[in-house]
């Protein structure tokens, strides 16, 4: 059973920093890209950044230059630091990844649970 918990969410005022985290663990055998979205509330799912499992990031045009993730391979971890917060990024956060599991012989797509990012102004 694969599952991914992210945490570093909270409440921050604009322009200040947060960092995201993303775990993944359980019976993997490996992880390909993976990612983080976001969903404001009345709005649709949108990706904030991916990255490859060598380490090629990109990014959404609303993001760049702001944000920056990151990944531990040995930990199977993915980081989302976000620097220079708006208001408008105000949002619930979810990690996923493209992993294989053990016994396997193709990846699934998982997606945490979601943490809650609030910027007031």
């Amino acid at each position: 059973q694969v599952q991914l918990v992210e945490s570093g969410g909270g409440l921050v005022q604009a322009g200040g920093s947060l960092r995201l985290s993303c775990a993944a663990s359980g019976s993997i055998f490996s992880i390909n890209a993976m990612g983080w979205y976001r969903q404001a509330p009345g709005k649709q799912r949108e990706l904030v950044a991916g990255i490859t499992s060598g380490g090629s990031p990109n990014y959404a045009d609303s993001v760049k230059g702001r944000f920056t993730i990151s990944r531990d391979n040995a930990k199977n971890t993915v980081h989302l630091q976000m620097n220079s917060l708006k208001p408008e990024v105000t949002a619930v956060y979810y990690c996923n990844a493209d992993i294989r599991p053990k016994f396997s012989s193709i990846g699934y797509l998982y997606w945490g649970k979601g943490t809650q990012v609030t910027v007031s102004s």
